[in-house]
């Protein structure tokens, strides 16, 4: 499963709107209103490169109140759990 995470800046007045229809596309797993430069955050899984640009790029554009959006996919993830785990067999 690919992971992305979609950084959305939103018309004010519409961030409600368009945070509950972005939690309405297919492929998005979570949706969290934010403080800061970002007015969203959107958590894309998918299963194949291929669909996130399905996602991002044909679906997001439909959401009304969307000014700009940064796209960032994830490579790896480490939990803490992970890190605690690595230590413990002398991964460094």
């Amino acid at each position: 499963m690919i992971t992305t995470i979609v950084l959305i800046r939103a018309e004010p007045s519409l961030v409600p709107r368009a945070a509950s229809a972005l939690a309405g596309i297919d492929g998005v797993t979570e949706v969290y209103s934010v403080s800061g430069e970002w007015d969203l955050v959107a958590i894309v899984r998918v299963p194949q490169y291929e669909d996130i640009a399905r996602v991002v790029t044909e679906s997001f554009p439909t959401v009304p109140g969307i000014q700009r959006t940064m796209t960032l996919t994830a490579f790896r993830a480490y939990s803490r759990g992970d890190l605690h785990q690595a230590w413990d067999i002398g991964v460094e």
